[in-house]
């Protein structure tokens, strides 16, 4: 029995999924918008909102646990010097999934999991805060 075991599996051993994980955390943050799967994407967004809620703390300690998750330096200093900023006001619910649909192939759902203030047009986060 899995009782008081969190976390979905995702049919991965653990080395593969927190590679997974990783690689799709940095994707999100680095283009603000990925399409996964919905269950990768529940994942995902865990991971990714305590990534920016480091952000917006902002100190050395936040920077090096980040580090530890991330591995890209040019990724965690946009995550501390562009996208906190903008949540610097919110109090979680950074990032939002949009489900499209079946997957031809094998029918798995499909979503799309972005930031909350992903503007299309111009492909980053917008610079309007909602409060």
């Amino acid at each position: 029995m899995r009782h008081r075991k969190t976390g979905r599996r995702l049919g991965r051993t653990t080395a593969h999924r927190e590679a997974m994980l990783r690689n799709m955390v940095t994707s999100l943050l680095d283009q603000e918008r990925i399409v996964t799967t919905v269950p990768k994407a529940k994942e995902a967004r865990r991971i990714a909102e305590q990534m920016i809620t480091l952000g917006k703390r902002g100190d050395l300690h936040a920077r090096r646990q980040a580090l530890s998750y991330i591995r890209s330096k040019d990724i965690v200093a946009k995550l501390f010097d562009q996208i906190s900023v903008h949540y610097a006001n919110r109090q979680g619910g950074y990032t939002r999934i949009i489900r499209t649909g079946n997957r031809l192939g094998d029918a798995a759902p499909m979503a799309i999991i972005e930031l909350v203030d992903f503007s299309e047009q111009s492909g980053e986060v917008a610079t309007t805060q909602v409060q």
